[in-house]
């Protein structure tokens, strides 16, 4: 089954490839990932750019064909069809950088992994710290829910990542930055794309810019760099465990906002 795309862009189709278009003038060079330097090339975890919420759209992307004609096109989803095990379950998209894990070039001691990623022919080690109580919350959130790893970096660093990060097979799918949209500088996550139901469906992110398509899934958290003693992610547990059965996210999470 295809799935109707609704973000403000127009696909044209050619060579079996979708290239993006975004109607008007072309970003500009200093919006590029490529300006943003090494470590921005390899992660999305720095600040983004002030992220304004896109126009209202309800309708599937748009096909451009040769002939000029634009018609709807369906876009195959991001993710296959649900497993067995998580079939009526939320699906949890969560974010890595600064949500799970903190990650530099610089020297950490008490780095929890060191990762040797290749760039531009030259390997570099990536230093990373754990978030605390990460692997109780991950091994949790597997237990509940339909568990997306969605980050905005690339596979090349954040696949091994996840490899030793995730203990308990809590990811059923990584999706990286290729699966992102380029939208005003950031690196968007469009939860459209996933072939689920969107009154199912939960981002974790720390930043923004990534869920702007749909902030009404979002559950924020708060960007984590080196504080040992923080407890967010363990803070969080009994709220989704609650969350875990109902029907419609939007109404929980819309009165959870309400009340804070």
């Amino acid at each position: 089954m295809y799935y109707p795309l609704s973000i403000q862009y127009i696909y044209c189709v050619t060579d079996g490839w979708t290239r993006y278009f975004r109607p008007g003038p072309p970003p500009s060079s200093s919006k590029k990932p490529r300006s943003r330097g090494l470590f921005h090339s390899l992660f999305c975890c720095l600040c983004h750019d002030q992220a304004e919420p896109p126009p209202v759209n309800n309708n599937a992307p748009l096909l451009v064909e040769e002939n000029g004609t634009v018609s709807k096109v369906q876009v195959r989803p991001l993710l296959p069809q649900a497993k067995s095990k998580d079939a009526g379950k939320i699906c949890v998209v969560i974010d890595l950088d600064e949500t799970l894990v903190h990650s530099s070039f610089k020297p950490v001691n008490n780095a929890d992994f060191i990762i040797p990623v290749e760039i531009d022919g030259t390997v570099h080690q990536v230093y990373v710290l754990k978030r605390p109580h990460v692997d109780e919350f991950l091994k949790r959130m597997g237990e509940l829910f339909e568990c997306i790893l969605f980050t905005a970096s690339l596979a090349k660093y954040a696949d091994p990542v996840s490899d030793l990060l995730d203990k308990w097979g809590a990811f059923r799918g990584r999706l990286f930055r290729e699966s992102c949209v380029f939208h005003r500088g950031n690196y968007v996550k469009d939860l459209s794309r996933l072939g689920r139901d969107l009154n199912k469906v939960i981002i974790i992110d720390n930043s923004p810019a990534s869920y702007v398509f749909h902030p009404d899934n979002a559950v924020p958290v708060a960007s984590w760099f080196d504080d040992m003693a923080d407890t967010e992610l363990l803070d969080l547990i009994p709220f989704f465990e609650g969350l875990s059965k109902v029907e419609d996210v939007y109404t929980v999470l819309r009165q959870q906002r309400d009340s804070s």
